[in-house]
């Protein structure tokens, strides 16, 4: 499969190469010393105990690289303004094109089971409808992603969790299709395990509790993930996700989860920085809009009172804000 991988970041890098040792045609979309390196010496993946140097093709000019059966797009939502305005060169028009983001997709409203209650205005997530305009809702694809990486230097990513790399994919309307089938057997043959899906919204919702009742916390509080577990902050994630799930549960998404599992006695908490947090403290544009602000939006539109996620959003708009790196 001819795949491009737009942001080839932390998790961009991982998938990028693990899909060129599969043998298939990768290209990458990078910037600045990281596409240098990438250029130079080739993508390297670091992954348990072993090392992986991919040759895939990079460029920050998509129109070098050329239209493609799949694009996996891995620039967080702050950046997605950017694949608007030079994404076309890559689109034939079957291409998937796979939003891999953290929090509440742009597309979310387009799509929704009748059954359930229409979206609130989630405009700020695609501002002047640029996206719709540039990618459509033909070529988009619902994806969710669970997996650990950091960049350890430019052209060279550690997959901190090698046991844990999956991809759900789906059509935004949630129909079986060809497509859909197609790039999940190319992402198992690549050793990125893509289990079927018959709700992606589920899946969206069900990653976005630990970034929204979690994340936010570590934000806030400057720590890692091992925060949680303390007693007091542990009653104050609890009744976050309780009102999370609440919300999740009034637009027609009711988890399987629930604080006792999700914050329980039982969990391991990993001395990671979440990305919300890492962005913060590197400078860096912040997901709050489609971590924070859209599921309350949500909230709001389903008349949930949510004293607690409030005052998680408060204070993370206010932090990212006095940065710069957030506009309210």
């Amino acid at each position: 499969m001819r795949i491009c991988v737009f942001g080839a970041g932390a998790i961009g890098g991982n998938f990028a190469a693990r899909l060129a040792e599969a043998g298939n045609e990768v290209s990458v979309v990078a910037r600045g010393a990281h596409l240098d390196a990438i250029r130079a010496r080739g993508l390297t993946l670091l992954t348990g105990d072993r090392r992986v140097v991919a040759p895939v093709r990079a460029s920050d000019r998509p129109a070098e690289l050329g239209p493609q059966d799949a694009v996996l797009v891995t620039v967080k939502s702050s950046g997605l303004h950017v694949l608007a305005e030079i994404v076309d060169p890559l689109l034939r028009p079957d291409t998937s094109v796979a939003f891999v983001q953290n929090g509440i997709p742009w597309w979310y409203g387009h799509g929704l089971a009748p059954s359930r209650p229409s979206a609130p205005d989630l405009s700020r997530l695609d501002p002047g409808g640029e996206l719709a305009k540039a990618v459509g809702f033909d070529h988009a694809v619902g994806a969710v992603v669970t997996s650990s990486n950091h960049v350890m230097e430019p052209g060279v990513v550690r997959n901190i969790s090698p046991e844990r790399n999956t991809l759900w994919v789906a059509e935004i309307d949630d129909r079986p299709s060809p497509r859909i089938d197609a790039l999940r057997a190319t992402l198992v043959a690549a050793g990125i395990a893509s289990p079927a899906t018959r709700d992606i919204r589920y899946d969206i919702w069900h990653k976005l509790m630990a970034n929204l009742t979690g994340s936010t916390i570590c934000l806030i509080l400057g720590q890692p993930n091992t925060i949680q577990a303390i007693p007091l902050v542990n009653r104050l994630v609890r009744r976050a996700h309780a009102e999370a799930l609440a919300v999740a549960a009034a637009h027609g998404v009711v988890l399987d989860d629930s604080p006792e599992q999700r914050y329980g006695p039982t969990r391991v908490y990993p001395d990671h920085r979440p990305s919300i947090l890492q962005d913060y403290e590197l400078g860096r544009p912040m997901e709050v809009e489609s971590i924070v602000r859209a599921p309350l939006a949500f909230a709001r539109s389903a008349g949930l009172d949510t004293p607690t996620l409030d005052a998680i959003e408060s204070l993370c708009v206010s932090l990212a804000a006095a940065k710069g790196l957030y506009t309210p």
